[in-house]
């Protein structure tokens, strides 16, 4: 997530999700047969029937598909701990996930899921099995959250959890990839992408992308000029250690984590506690403090406005307009909304009525644009 305050928002969708997919078999979706072979540990819940409409998705032959309700459990948070591996970069653990789901042969490109400010693997439990229905599903620690290693006095920036992006395809993927990434997780695939020297990176997939590694980056939004001065105060507290040991430790209780989760999610139903444990737990870690405040007080980084220009490849933008943190009347939310009509390799789609974490939000409106959209990337 993108944000001084927003710091501690880290999203988990609504329970069970249902899921509605359409194909028609000779589709560039694959020939996709979904199976699941633990189908009675599948449930779900009651949320608005319209947000599991059937919808009509084309592939790149402009086929109507036709309708296949699909019910994909997400996966248990204790499946992604078991399941996660390690990855050693610099010297520092990196927890990672490799899922395949059940099919066998995946033509589209794999994917590479990058989370938000305090996400981790398990902010994506609900996307991952549907997309890894025709894709290699990988989703990445970065350095500071989650499980991977958190140092004490390490100087985060947006520009190292990019080049660490970038090492994770040399090294683990190995093969042209579609970044997607959500808040500041975005802005490092945007990094990331316009610093590719070579082909590893095949797409790019944008929700609510941030501006910068916290709000100072945003300097001409007048909200944030307003709050420039307090913004600095805060950079102020937070250096000194006991004042920031305080202020985390408040914000990480339960009942704090739940009503900024509250804030800034359109889908009330998707905060429940395992969401807020999800966030919780890596904040309690050893490191978690330091992270917090250096990525709060750190440089922004490179502005997304200066780096769209140099990426070719398709991309991707889904944009929830309930957003607290990343508004579309806000600069950067403007700015990716005018992209469409300026460039040939960009899309858009706003998100009625979804917060700063669409995939979290409402995955199945997410999925809905996202799952055709990678078919293109094959087709073309």
């Amino acid at each position: 997530m993108a944000g001084t305050v927003k710091a501690t928002v880290i999203l988990q969708p609504p329970p069970q999700v249902p899921l509605t997919l359409t194909h028609r078999h000779p589709l560039n979706l694959r020939n996709v047969q979904r199976r699941f072979t633990k189908a009675s540990s599948i449930s779900t819940v009651n949320l608005p029937k319209t947000s599991f409409s059937s919808f009509v998705c084309s592939a790149a032959s402009g086929e109507v598909l036709d309708d296949q309700v699909l019910t994909i459990a997400p996966l248990e948070v204790n499946t992604i701990k078991e399941t996660c591996s390690r990855w050693v970069w610099r010297g520092y653990n990196i927890n990672y996930l490799k899922y395949e789901g059940q099919n066998g042969q995946k033509l589209n490109p794999p994917l590479l899921l990058v989370h938000g400010f305090g996400a981790s693997v398990a902010h994506w439990r609900r996307n991952i099995p549907t997309l890894a229905q025709t894709s290699t599903v990988y989703a990445i620690d970065l350095l500071g959250f989650g499980a991977s290693d958190k140092p004490i006095g390490f100087p985060y920036t947006m520009e190292t959890w990019a080049q660490l992006i970038l090492d994770f395809l040399e090294e683990v993927v190995q093969k042209p990839t579609v970044l997607v990434g959500n808040s500041v997780g975005s802005l490092a695939c945007v990094i990331a992408a316009a610093d590719a020297q070579n082909s590893l990176v095949e797409g790019l997939v944008l929700l609510n992308c941030a501006g910068g590694m916290n709000n100072k980056a945003i300097v001409d939004d007048w909200r944030i000029k307003l709050l420039f001065p307090l913004l600095w105060f805060i950079d102020f507290l937070l250096k000194q250690k006991g004042i920031a040991s305080f202020i985390f430790e408040r914000v990480r209780q339960r009942e704090s984590l739940r009503n900024i989760l509250l804030s800034v999610y359109g889908n009330k139903d998707a905060v429940d506690d395992d969401l807020i444990q999800i966030i919780r737990e890596p904040a309690l870690d050893e490191g978690a403090l330091d992270a917090f405040v250096s990525i709060v007080t750190g440089p922004p980084g490179p502005n997304p406005v200066q780096l769209m220009p140099k990426i070719k490849i398709p991309v991707l933008i889904l944009w929830g307009d309930d957003d607290p943190f990343t508004p579309l009347d806000g600069p950067v939310g403007k700015y990716f909304s005018s992209l469409p009509s300026k460039v040939p390799n960009v899309s858009l789609s706003v998100l009625q009525g979804v917060g700063h974490c669409p995939h979290d939000d409402r995955p199945n409106l997410v999925h809905e644009k996202l799952v055709p959209w990678i078919a293109t990337l094959t087709s073309s």
